[in-house]
């Protein structure tokens, strides 16, 4: 009988051993479970491939003891790969694949707070774009001082350099100058008036941890200047796990940069603090006595504190402080002033103190309520010779803001008050150009999840400005989710600008013999825009990606503020009669396969202005520019990029047309677990506007200068090392 037993049992075991060694996965969908059949299964360790079938099974058989790799992949899907052993404790496995969106969400995880809610940049009806994580580190390399070019390598924007040899600039978007694009620094407006000419070259990236660009009216959202789009500087927050970096860059063009973070969150208590020094000696590759980057010397200090009082109140509260002497012109003056008296110079000397506060307190897990405030003063003296520009603008920003956030319809309603005074110190009888805007806001909006495949956008804001009247601004966005492959964007909205003496025109002659602004003479510029994009991306195999945006867009502004010359010198400010467009369509394809990316960009703009019936075309915008950048990274160990920019012909404001021109880049960086060391050879054919013809008409001793479409400084090699303790 025992005999019988033990057959029975050995039976039984080899039974079990044989079963072990067979398995079968499941493959459903992870969004309703339903069996997905058709699915390519890979085992790489023998590179045999099965389908699923009908019912979503694939059967594995016959193989050895040991450890395997599923690799699954089916167009719609995300791809998948599964550890399993051999032989195995069960006999079914699961698999759930998520959609290639879902998957995406998954690693987008940004949430965009420009638009004042809290969804993913997939999710969003307002049309996002993002720099973040390693491309916000790489564009950081090329120029760790500021985010000029940053901000000039993306599609449809442009950073115009206002001063030939000072450097200052702007940006614009989609054709319009500076003043329509606002920029916000985690919200808060602060780069607005006499700093706006100088608020790009004076703010590093080290301490951002993502920079938001919202392209056409978005005047709604934080009120006036949004008429050409809006860039939100988002800092970033400290965790549980310290973070300790520093960077110092050396440029072959005389520049050091040094910067450091620091941040991390002790229990309720968190801190981050960012400190950098920039400096450049006078730079003159074209040898032509003017410096092509000015002599500089930077200071930047930015602590921000984060209390946490229990899990529904919080409190922020940062400074920001940047000191800087700027000296441009003569490059023999800036060397030896006693021996060149005679000579033209230009000498900004700037200085800036902000706080920002907020604090929000959540009633439950949809609702909360946000008080911020921050405070602006900012100084600023323009020394040329035999004219001294002398301001002080102070500002502030107070705002209550309410939001309730439900899984269907996101609200956010709240009320502002902004307020923007400037005192000039003139030892002249010329007219102060000083002003005191103040301008109460209220704003509602709500975004709701209409259907799985629709969203929709709404916001209505009321602004009162003294002296102006009041402005509504209504907006409304759509985003159409067709697949997993295929959305859509839709929206427009209405804006405005306050008219002030602060734009391009005025900085490009340091604003001398430029009238005040007066309220009984001029108005608000008032505004209209509409932009419509497609998104398509796709798995074309496991190794090769696809993902294209086509955007068109339209922005009409009426009435617009132009700089008009007067006899005796004199620059009066006037609303024109007719109106200022721009139109046109940006293109990016990005393509990536194994450890390549390709991006490839194209905006075609035609801006143009009718004033009094005559039609003719906006000075310095490129009509096309095309935009092209291969990246090779294998992650943790070598990102290598290469660029190249083309910039068409520009119409200059004294009638006469730019060169076309090429700019080509090349950057590498070597990393390791705590630091890394890169070098980034920019513009290595050294294109250059000296190259083109003269930068100035007149003697050198007092030169009237030509419009700056194209770079001055030419060739510059800089590298550096990134630390990360």
């Amino acid at each position: 009988m025992l005999k019988y037993i033990l057959l029975i049992v050995a039976i039984t075991s080899i039974g079990t051993a044989q079963a072990q060694n067979k398995i079968t996965f499941h493959i459903k969908n992870a969004d309703n479970n339903e069996a997905v059949k058709g699915a390519s299964a890979k085992i790489e360790e023998t590179n045999s491939v099965i389908s699923s079938g009908n019912d979503g099974n694939i059967i594995i058989e016959n193989l050895k003891d040991g450890d395997y790799t599923l690799s699954i992949s089916i167009e719609g899907f995300a791809p998948n790969k599964t550890l399993f052993k051999v032989p195995s404790t069960v006999s079914l496995i699961e698999i759930k694949l998520q959609s290639e969106e879902e998957e995406a969400e998954e690693m987008e995880e940004i949430i965009v707070t420009s638009t004042r809610g809290t969804r993913t940049i997939s999710n969003i009806p307002t049309r996002v774009e993002f720099i973040a994580g390693e491309e916000l580190e790489e564009k950081a390399n090329m120029k760790p001082g500021d985010i000029r070019m940053m901000l000039n390598e993306s599609t449809g924007i442009q950073t115009q350099q206002t001063s030939a040899t000072s450097g200052n600039s702007s940006i614009r978007i989609q054709g319009l100058d500076g003043r329509y694009t606002q920029i916000l620094k985690d919200g808060f407006p602060l780069y607005s008036g006499a700093s706006s000419g100088l608020g790009l070259l004076q703010t590093p990236p080290l301490d951002l941890k993502q920079v938001e660009i919202i392209k056409g009216s978005a005047s709604t959202l934080y009120g006036g200047g949004a008429i050409a789009g809006l860039v939100n500087l988002v800092s970033k927050t400290p965790t549980e796990e310290r973070e300790l970096r520093f960077l110092i860059n050396g440029t072959s063009a005389l520049g050091l940069d040094i910067n450091g973070f620091y941040s991390q969150q002790f229990d309720k208590i968190g801190l981050t603090v960012f400190a950098s020094h920039d400096r450049n000696a006078p730079y003159d590759p074209a040898h032509i006595q003017l410096t092509a980057i000015p002599k500089f010397e930077r200071f930047n200090f930015n602590p921000k504190l984060f209390v946490n009082f229990n899990e529904n109140t919080k409190l922020n509260f940062g400074i920001n402080t940047v000191f800087e002497n700027r000296l441009g012109g003569n490059i023999e003056y800036i060397k030896d002033q006693s021996k060149y008296p005679d000579s033209y110079f230009e000498k900004n000397k700037t200085q800036r103190i902000s706080t920002q506060f907020s604090l929000t307190h959540k009633f439950n897990e949809q609702e909360s309520v946000t008080i911020k405030n921050s405070f602006n003063n900012f100084s600023r003296v323009i020394t040329i010779p035999d004219y001294v520009f002398d301001g002080l603008q102070n500002s502030t920003f107070s705002e209550i803001s309410y939001s309730k956030n439900g899984k269907i319809a996101q609200w956010a309603a709240g009320v502002n008050l902004y307020t923007d005074s400037f005192t000039e110190n003139s030892p002249t009888a010329f007219p102060l150009r000083n002003y005191n805007q103040i301008t109460y806001g209220a704003f509602l909006q709500n975004t709701i999840k209409a259907k799985e495949w629709l969203e929709i956008e709404t916001g209505l804001r009321s602004d009162y400005v003294i002296d102006y009247g009041y402005s509504l601004l209504p907006r409304i966005s759509a985003l159409f989710k067709f697949n997993s492959k295929l959305t859509s964007r839709i929206g427009g909205g209405l804006g405005y600008k306050t008219p002030t003496i602060f734009t391009e025109e005025s900085e490009r002659i340091q604003y001398r013999n430029v009238l005040p602004i007066n309220s009984d003479f001029n108005k608000l510029e008032k505004s209209y825009g509409v932009n419509f994009d497609i998104n398509y991306k796709t798995k074309i195999t496991n190794d090769l990606s696809l993902s294209w945006n086509q955007l068109f867009f339209y922005t009409n502004v009426d009435n617009p503020l132009i700089l008009n010359s007067l006899p005796d010198d004199l620059y009066q400010f006037a609303n024109v009669n007719g109106y200022l467009d721009t139109k046109g369509t940006e293109t990016n394809v990005k393509l990536g396969y194994k450890d390549f990316k390709l991006f490839l960009g194209y905006t075609f703009t035609d801006a143009s202005i009718n004033a009094n019936g005559v039609k003719s075309e906006n000075p310095l915008t490129a009509k096309h520019r095309l935009n092209n950048v291969l990246m090779y990274e294998v992650e943790d160990k070598w990102k290598v990029g290469l660029e190249a920019y083309y910039y068409s012909n520009q119409k200059l404001s004294d009638g006469t047309t730019g060169t076309a021109y090429w700019i080509f880049g090349f950057m590498a960086e070597r990393l390791w677990e705590n630091f890394s060391l890169y070098a980034n050879f920019e513009n290595f054919t050294d294109t250059r506007q000296t190259k083109f013809g003269s930068i100035y008409t007149g003697p050198i001793s007092n030169p009237v200068f030509k419009d700056i479409y194209a770079p001055l400084d030419g060739f510059v090699v800089n590298a550096g090392i990134k630390i990360k303790i």
